[in-house]
């Protein structure tokens, strides 16, 4: 049997591991700046087995626009670079046998529009995803009530808490979002 400050956090823990996948996918989003995160998602086939880029290589960011990646092993360098290119993030790798250098092209107005897009449909996901955990403890809440586990007053008291809750978590998705945009529209 739970208690209502139970319910509410661990509603709150999924609301904040929500935000925390939303900021991870955002950071996926290429903006025009090198960022590890840009190629994070990548999995290698390594001697037949999918492996993340992370785990085979070293990322970093050399300049405003150029990520290096230095594999670990030099024998799977062509499997990273290809990998890369079937990633299809538009980033042309180059070799020179040691390292990659992925040079990340200048965004075009019309790709900085479809990023905007892209940006507002993860963050209203994001939104009906907080939305849709309110909704699963509010219906938790009515049932204790119902099962007389709590009285209405308690149960009231805990929906006023879980709405305040969840638009605190609406609010920080929606700054995510707003400086992701700003971020992709800067030239």
């Amino acid at each position: 049997m739970a208690t209502i400050n139970e319910t509410l956090e661990e509603g709150n823990k999924r609301k904040r591991r929500s935000v925390e996948a939303l900021k991870k996918d955002l950071g996926t989003l290429r903006t025009g700046r090198a960022s590890p995160s840009l190629i994070e998602n990548i999995f290698v086939d390594y001697y037949g087995t999918s492996t993340p880029l992370n785990q085979l290589a070293s990322v970093t960011v050399a300049e405003a626009r150029l990520l290096l990646v230095q594999p670990w092993d030099r024998q799977s360098l062509p499997a990273i670079e290809k990998a890369i290119l079937k990633f299809g993030a538009g980033l042309n790798p180059m070799s020179d046998g040691v390292v990659l250098r992925l040079a990340i092209p200048q965004l075009t107005e019309d790709r900085r529009k479809d990023l905007v897009r892209l940006v507002r449909k993860k963050v209203e996901d994001g939104r009906v995803e907080v939305r849709n955990i309110r909704r699963d403890v509010l219906e938790q809440l009515r049932s204790m009530e119902k099962d007389k586990e709590i009285s209405q007053d308690e149960s009231k008291r805990g929906q006023e808490q879980l709405q305040k809750m969840t638009d605190l978590y609406i609010a920080e998705i929606d700054g995510l979002g707003a400086e992701k945009e700003k971020e992709v529209m800067e030239v």
